[in-house]
């Protein structure tokens, strides 16, 4: 038997060998830094502790404000609403190339997107009945519930921009900007009605998406734009935090009078361009470190569960939450009060249980993100061939064209 390192380099060779030549694997890398950093977000600024016997969410931002800057690195999602917008304009653009319908094309699209989040939604609609039917306090199966779903309301803006790329993959960013401005103006300068906030919800995000369907037409071909979006959303984002009245933490703080996430907010708008532009630069220096096998092998495979970390990240959390109740009520950076620097000593130390526990949830609903009608193959007894005509380098780059979903 051949050890686990020489398994992993052969596999990492076989799938560097499979990739199409012409794929941009810094597209697939800023999507799992997308990805990661929402996870290790919500691990980091979600805590549940135990109180009166149940379970009640809170927040170390809440009473630790000077941990604001975290959300800086953590509050990833105008990067992969950035990727999401690439993807689906050129997608689209290949589509009707080949003269696929839009019919057709948005089914498949979204299709990757619904099926996982079904998965998720029955699993929890049963714990929750079986949670309320077993006696638990109303409180604590709305808080569970609250962090299981309130993810999944950017699925549902995504699928729609997703749905609407014919129409707004030529629209110019400053358009959405410009509403999210005057809408904030209208909310914070004139004291308008505090609904009219939600019109952000879509305007906000299509900046970055539309600024991806930009990319896809090939306009960051420089540095020069993107190192503008950087300094320009940068200086944009200090100016409205420290004039503007903005919070400083770019995602919601339970309490919090205004949540720059929730809906979004010109700060977070002028801070996602910051990150876009970031993220831009950064596509050479990641195209060059992926031309490694074992870094980009990692890479494509975290791409294929790319929805399934994201779905039940929080569910892994919630489990390890609730199976150390059996241990105890008070264990610290899992139960306790998030007020201390020695909760975020704590927290640190709970992370790789974390990511066990969505190791788990990850082989056992991963199935829901393959396409339909997906068969895994048997393995071949022959020895796999080098070649480009090799059958498994065909099947495998077949599969890891799937992590070009958004």
């Amino acid at each position: 038997m051949r050890k686990p390192a020489a398994r992993w380099s052969a596999l990492a060779d076989r799938i560097d060998s499979a990739t199409p030549g012409d794929r941009d694997r810094s597209v697939d890398a800023l999507r799992v830094f997308a990805i990661v950093g929402v996870v290790l977000g919500h691990w980091l600024v979600t805590s549940l502790t135990a109180t009166d016997g149940g379970l009640r969410g809170t927040s170390p931002l809440v009473h630790m404000p000077w941990l604001a800057p975290v959300s800086w690195v953590f509050q990833t999602l105008a990067v992969f609403f950035l990727v999401g917008g690439h993807v689906a304009a050129r997608g689209y653009a290949s589509a009707r190339e080949r003269g696929v319908s839009y019919g057709a094309w948005v089914r498949r699209r979204l299709g990757r997107l619904f099926r996982p989040v079904a998965a998720v939604l029955v699993l929890w609609a049963v714990v929750a009945g079986g949670l309320l039917l077993g006696g638990a306090e109303w409180d604590t199966v709305r808080t569970l519930l609250r962090l299981v779903w309130s993810p999944l309301w950017f699925l549902l803006v995504f699928a729609v921009l997703t749905a609407a790329t014919p129409l707004v993959a030529r629209l110019s960013p400053l358009w959405p900007t410009a509403v999210v401005a005057g809408v904030d103006l209208w909310r914070f300068g004139f004291d308008g009605p505090q609904w009219t906030g939600w019109v952000n919800v879509a305007a906000g995000w299509l900046v970055p998406y539309t600024l991806g369907a930009a990319w896809a037409r090939g306009a960051f071909t420089g540095r020069r734009p993107a190192l503008l979006l950087l300094v320009g959303g940068a200086a944009a984002t200090a100016g409205l935090v420290l004039w503007g009245g903005y919070p400083a933490s770019m995602v919601g703080v339970p309490g919090a009078a205004v949540s720059n996430l929730n809906p979004p907010t010109l700060a977070a708008v002028a801070f996602g361009l910051a990150q876009c532009g970031l993220a831009l630069l950064l596509r050479e220096p990641l195209a060059r470190a992926l031309r490694r096998p074992r870094t980009w092998a990692t890479v494509a495979l975290v791409n294929l569960s790319a929805m399934t970390v994201f779905l039940w990240h929080q569910t892994a959390m919630m489990s390890v939450t609730a199976l150390g109740l059996l241990v105890s009520s008070d264990l610290p950076g899992l139960h306790t009060v998030p007020g201390t620097a020695g909760w975020i000593a704590a927290r640190l130390l709970w992370l790789p249980v974390f990511a066990a526990a969505l190791a788990v949830c990850r082989s056992a609903f991963h199935v829901y993100e393959r396409p339909r009608g997906h068969r895994p193959r048997p393995r071949p007894r022959h020895t796999v061939r080098t070649g480009p005509a090799s059958r498994p380098h065909g099947r495998l780059g077949a599969s890891e064209r799937e992590t070009a979903r958004a």
